[in-house]
């Protein structure tokens, strides 16, 4: 079992939340609920995966909390 770290945001049009996975071209996708998005980007990934595992084009390292006055 390979893991991979998704991006998750929540769109303020529509209200979905939308993830992706950094450096894993097409691996995004949306849903109404947290579970649905992570059922969706399971789906995805294992799609993408079908071509075989994937040259990331960068790595997920975190998140920064940045102060401005």
């Amino acid at each position: 079992m390979k893991v991979y770290s998704a991006v998750i945001e929540r769109c303020p049009q529509t209200g979905l939340f939308v993830g992706f996975v950094p450096g894993f071209p097409g691996a995004h996708t949306q849903g109404e609920t947290l579970d649905e998005l992570n059922h969706n980007l399971q789906e995805v990934i294992t799609m993408l995966l079908e071509d075989g595992e994937p040259h990331l084009e960068s790595e997920f390292v975190g998140i920064q909390n940045v102060a401005v006055a």
